[in-house]
């Protein structure tokens, strides 16, 4: 009987210490008590509206602070003074932890420092570095052997029943299907310079001779402008310039006899995109071609604005390495239009536009799908170009997102409130039009790498991965509100790898090598079937789509395999390099910064973004219907040289408290 009146009480004595330590510091359930966490926003679920232009919830105080907000700061509007709002420095604070960091709001245990560091903040062993950089290598071997034994010479590989996938001739409707595929073994095309970055000489010289000698562009195929540009000719052009660089710093990937063939048929594609160009009021191309016979007759006057306006990079490439201006001016021509259609209240941009009448008519600004690739292009075209006016868009387009859009805390690590979070919001007025983003946003943290906003990079990257944890991958839509996903679909996207490439590259901080770890495991365990790489029907259950799209191998490995590639020559050549939207790279050099399109430009044409040439509509100037937009794909990012920025361990602790 003693020792069960020992066991008694000690029992009694851990209930005690336990209740104590709840009553004094609130830290009773992180010591013991729960073992799993699902992820929680730590507010309490609120009941939307059925009137969609109130967002507002009922009176209902927020779990643990009695007499707080009724509701969380991601549903309040910035504050009345807007246009002149700057946000606070953002220092880290290493002793601050609570309910107002991502490691409590999204589940996690806070301030569990031990555990932390015991599983993200040492240095990651070389061996383990290795070998997660030989399983990126082997997944994207593994996808390309079987799409080459199985699917070649279509687009796609179906890698469930181990088939080849092209255009649904039989539904010419299924957009999802034909926008992407336009018979030109996309996935082949696609995957070009993944195979030079991996210093595979023999099979990327192999697979350039068999692009060269099988792909022709002559084809009753109608393609979405903005895919056949990002996938096909951005790779063209990028597998073009790593034949023909002198320096070589990926081995041998010289071509014997070539003359040139692959910008020859970029320049071919090219032209037969040209006509969605033609006969458009605003400038603004229409969204889809047939390459064979141009725009067709029953063609959509409708498109979103990243389809219209991601164009910049390839088509200025183009121009500027065959000296022909055509490519670049229409481009360009576009960007000036979608820009001059801004709102004069906000300065934000819709997602869908009439590309005939210039009126907005999906009025919703955010960073995801119809927008995400338009900001990107915006700062990459000034990178790679030099062009002070893109930088000034960019810039301005920029603020505008931090004053209408970012809503939460000032400050990522500290302060009242909420982490911050971007939301989507109407452009005229900034108000709140939906609670979900899409996994197409999680490129954002990249993109501000690129352009210095390193400490709100961690933050935001810190929220897109939380959620990853919870289902070993990203739904489609995620509503932040009801905390599950409202789009349970994921068709092994890179944006969450992409920016976790640029984050560690920025920070050298291991936490981002276990974040990829983390990734990569998921796909092999989720994703790995019979002859590839299949899209999740549904992240919760993990039911399969029999479909491998071609960015999972030029984009999804590439940047896997980059992250744990210390000493690629991306990183080590002396060559700076930027990624474009599908991830092709592309040089940084001198020989871009030449502008033949100027002398073409008329003068009208010519002016900075407040040009007077175009009318910029406020609110009630258009009459504006709701409308979903086809452009579902998105960006990239790359490499660019930036400072790197010292990021404290405990900072990441407090945003990503999963363990």
């Amino acid at each position: 009987m003693q020792w069960r009146a020992l066991v008694l009480g000690l029992v009694l004595l851990r209930l005690g210490l336990h209740g104590a330590l709840w009553l004094v510091f609130g830290l009773g359930p992180s010591m013991g008590f729960y073992q799993r966490f699902p992820i929680s926003f730590g507010f309490q679920r609120l009941r939307i509206p059925d009137d969609a232009a109130s967002l507002s919830p009922g009176p209902t105080g927020r779990p643990g602070t009695p007499g707080g907000p009724a509701e969380p700061s991601w549903l309040q509007p910035p504050g009345p003074e807007v246009e002149g709002r700057q946000r606070a420095p953002r220092r880290p604070r290493p002793g601050v932890c609570g309910p107002a960091s991502w490691g409590y709001a999204l589940g996690g245990r806070g301030c569990g420092r031990d555990e932390y560091e015991r599983r993200y903040s040492g240095a990651f062993p070389p061996q383990l570095r290795a070998q997660m950089r030989d399983l990126a290598r082997g997944m994207f071997v593994f996808g390309y052997d079987n799409y080459m034994a199985h699917a070649f010479p279509q687009d796609e590989l179906n890698p469930i029943h181990c088939r080849g996938r092209g255009p649904d001739r039989g539904d010419p409707s299924n957009l999802n299907i034909n926008d992407v595929l336009g018979n030109y073994s996309l996935t082949l095309v696609d995957a070009l310079d993944t195979l030079a970055i991996m210093g595979n000489s023999s099979e990327f010289q192999k697979a350039v001779k068999l692009v060269i000698n099988t792909v022709s562009f002559d084809k009753d195929s109608t393609v979405q402008v903005f895919e056949a540009t990002i996938r096909v000719l951005g790779s063209l052009l990028s597998a073009h310039r790593i034949i023909t660089d002198s320096k070589q710093p990926f081995g041998d990937m010289a071509i014997k006899d070539y003359d040139n063939e692959l910008l020859h048929m970029a320049h071919d594609l090219a032209v037969r995109l040209l006509p969605a160009f033609e006969n458009t009021k605003t400038g603004i191309p229409y969204p889809r071609v047939n390459l064979k016979t141009g725009v067709p007759p029953d063609s959509n006057n409708e498109t979103c604005t990243a389809g219209a306006g991601s164009l910049l990079v390839e088509f200025g490439v183009l121009s500027r390495l065959l000296g022909d201006p055509t490519f670049e001016w229409v481009a360009r021509r576009a960007v000036k239009a979608l820009w001059n259609l801004r709102s004069n209240d906000t300065g934000l941009l819709g997602n869908v536009v009439d590309i005939q009448t210039g009126h907005w008519v999906g009025k919703q600004s955010g960073l995801g799908a119809g927008l995400d690739s338009f900001y990107e292009y915006l700062l990459k075209s000034y990178i790679l170009f030099g062009e002070k006016e893109d930088l000034e868009m960019f810039n301005a387009v920029y603020q505008s997102i931090q004053n209408y859009l970012r809503r939460g805390r000032e400050a990522c690590n500290e302060g009242e409130g909420d982490p911050p979070l971007y939301v989507n919001v109407n452009m005229f007025s900034g108000q709140l039009m939906n609670t979900w983003i899409d996994s197409l946003q999680a490129f954002f943290p990249g993109l501000q790498v690129l352009m210095g906003d390193v400490e709100d990079a961690i933050c935001l990257h810190a929220f897109y991965y939380a959620i990853w944890k919870r289902y070993g991958a990203l739904p489609e839509r995620y509503n932040w509100q009801l905390q599950a996903p409202d789009v349970l679909f994921y068709p092994l996207r890179p944006e969450l790898v992409e920016s976790t490439y640029l984050l560690y590259q920025a920070t050298k901080n291991p936490f981002y090598l276990h974040v990829g770890m983390d990734i990569l495991q998921s796909l092999e365990k989720y994703t790995k079937v019979k002859c590839g790489y299949a899209t999740l029907h549904h992240v919760i259950d993990k039911s399969k789509e029999d479909r491998m799209e071609s960015f999972f191998l030029s984009e999804t490995c590439k940047y896997l395999y980059l992250l744990f590639d210390e000493e690629n020559p991306v990183h080590k050549s002396g060559t700076r390099y930027m990624f474009t939207t599908e991830g092709h790279i592309v040089s940084v050099d001198e020989h871009l910064r030449e502008s033949p399109w100027k002398e073409f430009f008329p003068e009208d044409e010519g002016r900075g973004p407040e040009g007077k040439s175009v009318h910029r509509p406020k609110s009630a100037d258009l009459k504006v219907i709701n409308s979903s937009s086809n452009c579902s794909r998105v960006p990239d990012e790359r490499r660019y040289s930036l400072p790197l920025k010292s990021i404290y361990m405990r900072q990441i602790d407090q945003m990503v408290g999963l363990i």
